[in-house]
């Protein structure tokens, strides 16, 4: 409920505020909303702040006193939707409409009339989801063989790119994660508004979104958030006007600077002031009032920075172009002049030569710049996928990353680079144990991980390690179900008691490890087993960002490496005559790594060594080149099974916990797609393990979830072969250096975790894998007298563990790993993959 009684700022308050931004200083909630409210000479002295701290960000930016605009074409690809937003026009029925789409050729005959003006960038404008709404969109979309509007969407900015070389803009609406997967490859930029926070307007009747599952804030905060896990150039804003309070306004400006912060990816925010049209709801509204609008500006650009680009469409705003740009505006937005502003029909877009007229007169000078802000252009990896670059390239300033105004796009192929893949530092595997690594940390450490205050606000109290006193009865229930029942400490009942053994130490830890030593003796018996295999990373260039990993380097980074398929081959056929019968195979999420690049590693391996078992890609490898070459997981998963794959490693799972993968891996893939990725594998027949990485930001109620998340799949399709507890390893660590993750498990707790991955996944996984490399020789037999019964493999080279700083080298021989068995007082067996006997 909102109180309407609030008297509001003062004027007091509001030249408060207003000293406070002269100075620089960082505003509060409640002066941002006091600013708002200023008129008349406060008002011009907010406008003042404001223009200087933009100025400022354009010097800093390489270009002083450039306002920028892209030039564009409007492609309305269906203005179908499932939403029922109360002040829109631009969505309708089926039957006020020719088709439920324009078909691909409709679509290219816009961008080919756009290429022929000049135009660099096509806007696809959709509505959300028509086909979960409209059975006349479902129908069109089941004709043409596509499964979904996104579907289509994907193909139409491929066609596009191919035959026109205008270059993509994508607002779609809600996207999840998979989606901005898809998309990526085929837009160098895509965008969203927020519109508001207020949930209000939303969720009550008569609020502007009542109605309309998308407009959902929180649906809408997770989709930026999104965009920034996934790396794309993203456009988002505000519409002021709509019924929101002034403090609900700065929320939602708030809410998009802590996304920026966090990610980076945010090329442009729009403040857009609402315009009532007729014959909608909201019709009789009055229009949100221009000098709102101009505070609404100026607020916006002192919360967001001088590094922001910030936007208001000139077609809204009734010629007051100076008024906007003394607020620190620096884009005009997309203008186009051949189509009209289809969500805004009434309100044509001003001619070009009038807008550079305006903006000279303002003092500023007028430039074009792409779809995707020059910023990003200049940057390259992670925001531009390689098959786009040479469309953006061959329209781009190199210097600047504007606009080259006098090149005209031209269609070419949407294809990977045409160039040998491998190259760098590829002895890393091997001098990484006498060289070790060049530095610490890679190149891009302060900006490739986002801001780490916003990282270090998500952190929950409870992931400061060491045991927590809980109650004794919850300990002694929890020891007797342990004795007698291990499986059923899962069940959410049992909560309290499985919390409490998680906490335990001294003798009680002692009995833990005790108990679940006799389950693994009647569950396996007293083999300690093991396989003789060879890790290959085949790549460490990745641009994902995960905080908690040092594998990971830039293209230019001096440790950097990529095997070509021939180099990876040539491991696996050295490795067999070592004796071994499986490779693993891992790499960085490598932008430049071709689609079929996975399949053929595969197929190379079994060419020349058909009998080895290729064990290889984790599920964030299998949804991002799924999604990179626009099929779902099944089909992929299907493709490197017929090229030979065999089984997949259970690894990129960290913790199962969107919380807390959030702050460990900022853009890996959420906990649903890891589930669904395995689950996938295995109903076609390809296990996988099953892994935990401990130690870092989690908590035990954490750990307890993801043994419940992985106990649900091993019900639904029993294909877990092991479950691999992996304790953090944080020396060089990204998300340690900056002193946010603790260093590392306790000894206590990784005689805890091991020994309740024991108990808790009794009849559902039976064999509990510790990991030597992590916990050297003397942690694995302790390991192995408190549930464990497999060492993993002989490895033969180990980069992703030793880059993170662990001690413990990169290879054991089959002799020493029966050592630390003897050690431990049990017999060692050599295994497969799969925990059968090996045929040599």
């Amino acid at each position: 409920m909102v109180d309407r009684t609030d008297p509001g700022p003062t004027s007091a308050s509001v030249r408060r505020a207003l000293r406070r931004a002269a100075t620089g200083r960082a505003l509060d909630v409640d002066e941002a909303t006091a600013l708002l409210t200023a008129r008349d000479a406060d008002l011009d002295e907010l406008l003042r702040i404001a223009g200087e701290v933009r100025d400022a960000g354009l010097r800093d930016a390489g270009r002083p006193g450039v306002v920028t605009y892209s030039k564009k074409v409007f492609i309305p690809l269906t203005r179908l939707c499932r939403d029922r937003c109360h002040y829109c026009t631009f969505a309708t029925v089926p039957h006020r409409l020719p088709a439920a789409f324009l078909e691909t050729d409709e679509v290219l005959a816009i961008a080919r009339q756009g290429a022929a003006l000049g135009c660099k960038e096509a806007l696809f404008t959709l509505g959300d989801r028509p086909e979960e709404r409209w059975p006349a969109a479902r129908a069109w979309l089941d004709e043409r063989g596509y499964d979904s509007t996104v579907d289509y969407l994907r193909a139409c900015a491929v066609a596009v790119l191919e035959e026109t070389g205008l270059l993509p803009h994508l607002n779609p609406g809600v996207l999840s994660w998979s989606e901005l997967q898809r998309l990526k490859p085929v837009a160098p930029s895509m965008g969203m508004m927020l519109e508001t926070t207020a949930t209000r307007l939303w969720s009550e009747p008569g609020g502007p979104h009542f109605g309309s599952p998308d407009k959902e804030p929180a649906v809408r905060l997770r989709v930026l958030d999104d965009a920034g896990r996934v790396g794309v150039p993203f456009t988002t804003g505000i519409l002021i006007g709509i019924g929101e309070t002034p403090a609900e306004r700065v929320d939602a400006l708030f809410a998009i600077r802590r996304a920026h912060r966090e990610y980076g990816h945010l090329q442009e925010v729009i403040v857009q002031n609402f315009r009532a049209k007729p014959d909608t709801a909201m019709g009789g509204l009055p229009d949100a009032e221009l000098h709102d609008l101009a505070a609404t500006v100026a607020v916006a650009r002192l919360l967001l920075g001088p590094k922001a680009r910030l936007q208001a469409p000139p077609n809204l705003i009734e010629d007051e172009y100076d008024l906007l740009l003394r607020a620190g505006i620096d884009d005009w937005g997309g203008v186009s002049p051949l189509t009209p502003d289809h969500v805004n029909p009434e309100r044509p877009w001003p001619q070009l030569d009038e807008l550079a007229r305006q903006t000279e007169k303002s003092g500023f000078t007028l430039r074009e710049r792409l779809t995707i802000y020059p910023e990003y252009v200049r940057a390259g990896d992670p925001w531009l996928d390689p098959r786009l670059s040479p469309h953006v390239t061959a329209l781009a300033d190199p210097a600047t990353g504007l606009a080259v105004e006098a090149a005209r796009p031209v269609g070419r192929p949407w294809q990977e680079p045409e160039e040998v893949f491998g190259g760098g530092r590829t002895d890393l595997h091997a001098t990484i144990d006498t060289a070790g690594r060049t530095d610490d940390r890679r190149g891009d450490f302060d900006s490739v991980y986002g801001d780490w205050a916003e990282v270090a606000g998500k952190v929950s109290p409870a992931a400061s390690g060491g045991p927590v006193p809980g109650a004794d009865g919850d300990l002694r229930a929890g020891l007797r179900l342990a004795a007698d029942d291990p499986a059923a400490l899962l069940e959410p009942r049992h909560a309290d008691a499985a919390l409490a053994l998680f906490r335990a130490d001294g003798p009680a830890l002692d009995e833990l490890c005790r108990l679940a030593d006799d389950v693994r003796r009647d569950t396996v018996g007293d083999d300690v087993t093991y396989v003789v295999n060879r890790n290959i990373n085949f790549s460490n260039v990745c641009y994902v960002g995960c905080r908690f990993c040092a594998f990971a380097q830039r293209e230019r980074d001096a440790d950097a490496f990529r095997l070509s398929v021939e180099q990876v081959a040539d491991r696996a056929e050295q490795a067999w005559a070592a004796g071994a019968g499986e490779v693993c195979l891992q790499g960085g999420i490598d932008p430049k790594l071709p689609v079929t690049g996975y399949a053929d590693i595969v197929r190379a391996i079994k060419a020349r060594v058909p009998g080895m078992h290729v064990h290889a890609f984790s599920p964030m490898e299998i949804v991002t080149a799924a999604a990179k070459a626009g099929v779902p997981v099944r089909e992929w998963l299907s493709m490197l099974r017929e090229a030979g794959l065999d089984t997949i490693p259970g690894t990129a799972a960290e913790i199962l916990d969107d919380d807390v993968r959030w702050v460990l891996t900022k853009g890996k893939l959420p906990a649903a797609a890891w589930v669904e990725v395995v689950s996938t594998a295995h109903e076609l027949g390809i296990r996988s393990s099953s892994t935990m990485m401990y130690g870092h930001v989690d908590h035990p109620g954490q750990w307890l979830a993801h043994f419940r998340v992985l106990a649900g799949v091993q019900d639904r399709t029993g294909g877990f072969t092991e479950f691999v507890a992996l304790p953090f390893v944080h020396t060089n660590a990204p998300i340690y250096l900056a002193g946010i993750a603790r260093p590392g498990p306790t000894w206590r707790e990784n005689r805890v975790v091991h020994a309740m991955s024991r108990l808790l996944l009794h009849g559902r996984i039976d064999n509990i894998q510790c990991s030597w490399v992590k916990l050297g020789d003397e942690g694995t037999v302790a390991m192995l007298q408190g549930g464990c019964n497999d060492l993993g493999g002989t490895l033969m080279e180990e980069t992703i563990s030793r880059m993170a700083g662990s001690d413990n080298g990169s290879a054991r021989t089959e002799e020493q790993l029966r050592a630390i068995a003897a050690a431990a007082g049990r017999p060692a067996r050599k295994r497969t993959t799969a925990y059968g006997h090996p045929l040599r």
